[in-house]
């Protein structure tokens, strides 16, 4: 019998070398969940805190204007564009309603860990991604693209600030 050496590389080295994949997919490549695909990126693509922060990060980008909020599991990716109404929490849920067609009830005690990522291959996206107690993605929300399909500035500067506040602190 011989042994089979695994000649792939790190699941750091592939989530550092492949800025165009789908951190779902390379998930399931390697077996594990996507918040630890996301805890292997490079710290230049992503910065993962708490899910203690959630409202106070959902209020933040309650300030964003039009955003991309998209749920993407092995079923669905479902993607909805509007402002995020501000949230409360009542009922053990964050619940969102406003004059947006984003709206509902978060449980937001589910989310463990929340990511900033910052990655792409030929068009850089930016990203909030929020993870249950398995690792996987509850919800995304995405900085959006002007009509050139380029990111808007204003939300740009918006996001790194929000990062940064969790990077400092």
């Amino acid at each position: 019998m011989s042994d089979v050496i695994d000649e792939r590389p790190s699941l750091a080295q592939r989530a550092a070398s492949s800025p165009g994949d789908l951190l779902e997919q390379i998930a399931r490549d390697y077996g594990v969940s996507t918040l630890d695909v996301v805890r292997n990126l490079p710290a230049d693509q992503a910065t993962v805190v708490p899910g203690e922060a959630f409202a106070d990060i959902m209020q933040d980008i309650t300030t964003w204007g039009e955003i991309l909020f998209l749920i993407h599991n092995q079923d669905i990716v479902l993607e909805c564009s509007g402002t995020l109404p501000p949230g409360t929490v009542a009922h053990g849920y964050f619940n969102i309603h406003g004059d947006s067609p984003i709206g509902g009830h978060i449980k937001a005690d589910n989310c463990k860990a929340i990511a900033f990522v910052v990655r792409g291959l030929k068009r850089v996206g930016m990203s909030v991604q929020f993870y249950n107690a398995a690792g996987e993605a509850m919800f995304k929300i995405f900085v959006r693209r002007d009509a050139n399909r380029e990111l808007i500035p204003e939300q740009v500067e918006m996001f790194e600030a929000l990062r940064q506040r969790y990077v400092a602190g």
